[in-house]
């Protein structure tokens, strides 16, 4: 009989993956918890939480009750002159939970859809005002997908390099601050034709899992808010916990104008995506001509049973014991940080929220494509263990369900990589 991998060669493209080129697959059947089940029947740790999503782990009853009880009763509709239920009762739980006031939900399916939302919302924004705003502002080093207008707004990596001709010109911050990038930014917002600042709260994600201070990024919004130019949080990784708070951008003084939710909004079960604006935002498009219509929109828009998941996963998200759940991680993350920080081989050891990272030091240029990476994912699976650095970039984000003899069966095999670098 032929295996689930000799299928896969025969007939599947996986993402992120050059062809011809690395391991195999892990052939996964099942999940349980915070565990993938192989069809060996080999169990693994999934630290990093299936691209960080999977927030609750896998099999969670309380949403798989949820998708079924909704299937049941209305499994999809268009959403273009339609509502239903689940799609009302989650931009409402959505725009009350946000610690910021926002009024209104667009949604979508995935997260680098959500960002192209925003951006498109912004330019349109300014149009129906009958000002020409087409410049955009990022920081350095960010990711917000791989969609043409996600890509064009992150850092220029060998993610966009054959795409390079045809993505629009962007304007970078460094996300560190400093005195002379403050002055730029207010000559950026004088010469009054920006549209948009895109923005990662408190973590770089793909970027390099690099901790954003929130003081830096509210004198950027500051500045630009005063010009009016539009700020927008992407909050795609760092929504519902990831950084300590529900929302990392609660902690900046400063709102932003347009928010991008996904991965855990559904709890890695079912693609679903919303960009949030405040009510301003959505006020210029509300008009009798309907050239100032937002022309966007997509098959499984608000999908219903999407939204009865993210409604129950919400509940979770929300409750006292998913906070103290990531609480618990966080102060485990704390404790192995503190047993391996300054250890020969590995520099930058950082927490936050349930993210812990550390960057292993290489002879030759860290980034996305350090054969550290390739190196270091096999050694976990061989162990037990589901880690994906991002190059050089070590990290273990793990479902809020992952018991403390998981973590320490984590830690053991961070510390065990370690030492077998040899540096």
């Amino acid at each position: 009989m032929r295996t689930l991998l000799d299928r896969d060669r025969d007939c599947v493209w996986h993402p992120y993956t050059q062809s011809g080129f690395g391991s195999d697959p892990l052939p996964v059947v099942r999940g349980e918890g915070s565990a993938l089940i192989l069809e060996d029947g080999r169990r693994i740790i999934d630290g990093i939480s299936s691209w960080w999503c999977c927030l609750h782990g896998h099999g969670n009853q309380r949403l798989a009750s949820a998708a079924a009880q909704q299937f049941e009763t209305l499994d999809h509709v268009l959403f273009a002159g339609v509502t239903h239920e689940p799609a009302v009762a989650l931009a409402e739980r959505l725009c009350g939970a946000y610690p910021h006031s926002f009024s209104r939900v667009f949604y979508s399916d995935n997260g680098s859809t959500a960002v192209e939302v925003a951006i498109k919302l912004a330019v349109q924004f300014w149009r129906n005002r009958g000002e020409r705003r087409l410049r955009v502002v990022a920081l350095h080093g960010a990711y917000h997908g791989d969609t043409f207008g996600a890509m064009a707004v992150g850092a220029r990596s060998v993610f966009t390099n054959a795409f390079e001709d045809l993505l629009f010109s962007v304007e970078y911050l460094s996300p560190e601050g400093g005195d002379a990038e403050v002055a730029r930014c207010e000559e950026l917002a004088r010469q009054g034709d920006v549209a948009c600042f895109i923005f990662e709260p408190s973590v770089q994600g793909a970027g390099g899992m690099k901790f954003i201070d929130p003081a830096v990024l509210d004198r950027y919004c500051a500045i630009f808010q005063r010009g009016g130019t539009l700020c927008i949080a992407d909050e795609i990784m760092t929504g519902f916990g990831r950084t300590g708070p529900l929302f990392a951008s609660s902690e900046m003084a400063i709102a932003p104008d347009l928010v991008c939710l996904s991965k855990g909004l559904t709890s890695g079960t079912l693609p679903l995506a919303v960009t949030m604006c405040r009510e301003a935002v959505f006020r210029e498009f509300v008009s009798d001509d309907h050239s100032r219509t937002f022309f966007h929109g997509h098959t499984f828009t608000a999908n219903p049973i999407a939204c009865a998941v993210a409604l129950a996963s919400l509940d979770i998200s929300e409750s006292e014991s998913c906070a103290n759940q990531r609480l618990r991680i966080n102060e485990a993350h704390s404790e192995f940080a503190e047993r391996v920080r300054g250890r020969s081989g590995i520099e930058g050891v950082r927490v936050r929220g349930t993210i812990l990272a550390f960057d292993v030091v290489t002879p030759e240029a860290g980034g996305y494509v350090s054969p550290v990476a390739q190196q270091a994912r096999q050694f976990f699976i061989d162990r037990g263990v589901l880690l994906r650095p991002l190059g050089n970039v070590v990290y273990c984000m793990p479902p809020y369900c992952v018991t403390d003899e998981e973590l320490e069966v984590v830690y053991s095999t961070l510390e065990d990589f370690v030492n077998h670098l040899g540096l």
